[in-house]
């Protein structure tokens, strides 16, 4: 009769797409690419995060992901994973671009989905709404910025 709300952010997603990363890299897809996707499983991470809190002021999705985007810049400039002369796109580094890239799209995809639920007075348009919004405009994002890698590349 009751039933118990889901999170789309579960951890078995997450830890699927941090594993589906860590092959990526050994794999030598292009940092700018992966760097998108580890700031789609932040954002990811952060909401699902907020969502399992106790205290309301703990509860904002927003500031944890941008705290997890701060923590994740900060640690791969500590790591020195950030800042390698050739490893830039249009003069910035690929990781920092794709980092900011991936977090904004993932920030405008949840964005969607709630104004999508505001419309509908609450309701989702198909199931897994939440999830797969976020995962077409990651990959729409991936996909145009291999062409515009392939592009400058030349």
């Amino acid at each position: 009769m009751f039933i118990p709300s889901v999170y789309a952010q579960c951890p078995v997603c997450v830890i699927t797409v941090g594993g589906g990363l860590f092959i990526a890299k050994k794999l030598g897809i292009d940092d700018l690419l992966v760097s998108i996707w580890l700031s789609g499983l932040n954002t990811a991470i952060a909401f699902w995060f907020a969502s399992i809190m106790k205290n309301k002021l703990l509860k904002n999705g927003y500031g944890w992901a941008t705290a997890f985007f701060v923590l994740t810049v900060g640690s791969l400039v500590y790591t020195k994973q950030i800042g390698h002369p050739g490893n830039t796109y249009v003069g910035v580094d690929k990781i920092l671009v794709g980092l900011t890239v991936g977090f904004a799209v993932s920030l405008i995809a949840i964005l969607i989905d709630r104004l999508i639920r505001i419309k509908n007075k609450g309701k989702i348009l198909f199931y897994y709404q939440k999830v797969i919004i976020p995962l077409v405009l990651l990959i729409i994002t991936t996909v145009i910025f291999k062409y515009l890698i392939t592009v400058f590349r030349r």
